[in-house]
């Protein structure tokens, strides 16, 4: 029994690490509190975020807003034009990663709320390599331009690893480890 106790907790710590290592990405929920919605702008919203590959974007909306529909070009993007979409999004809380680098076009599938501003562009770029602050120091003695270190990744990307670890507490508790 002590064995078996000794290899479920050897397995729930390796969980748990697992868990870490995913929380580079952050999941942006497109409008913010207010959603995927006509009254939401979603342009001063996507405008001060980053999307990087691996990230992953919700779509929180109602059946009433209809679907969402990932054109190809920026000229389908800016004229409204869902004919002929790449991909459409029709499930009520829409996730999508952003697997690779380039610009991204979504449009709501009603050509009238995509006119009255229902669309969304993501410029997504490749996450830039870590640098810790003796990387930076170095390369700002050799230099008058100094690297500065990236900026800490936002709380809903840790929420994974934090309910891992929590998790794991409760159940090591519960098992009297």
């Amino acid at each position: 029994m002590a064995m078996t106790k000794k290899i479920l907790m050897v397995l729930v710590l390796a969980l748990v690490v697992v868990s870490l290592n995913d929380g580079a990405h952050v999941h942006h929920v497109v409008g913010g509190d207010r959603g995927w919605h006509p009254y939401t702008d979603i342009g001063s919203w996507s405008s001060a975020r980053t999307f990087r590959v691996g990230d992953k974007i919700w779509f929180t909306h109602s059946a009433a807003q209809g679907s969402i529909a990932e054109v190809e070009t920026k000229e389908e993007y800016l004229t409204c034009d869902v004919s002929n979409p790449i991909r459409m999004y029709t499930d009520d809380s829409d996730g999508i990663t952003l697997d690779g680098e380039g610009t991204r076009y979504f449009t709501s599938s009603s050509s009238d709320k995509c006119k009255s501003g229902l669309k969304l562009h993501v410029e997504v770029v490749v996450p830039e390599a870590r640098t810790d602050t003796a990387t930076a120091q170095v390369a700002s003695e050799g230099s008058d331009k100094a690297i500065a270190p990236p900026p800490e990744s936002s709380a809903p990307s840790h929420f994974g690893a934090s309910f891992a670890l929590l998790m794991a507490g409760f159940w090591l508790s519960y098992m009297g480890i």
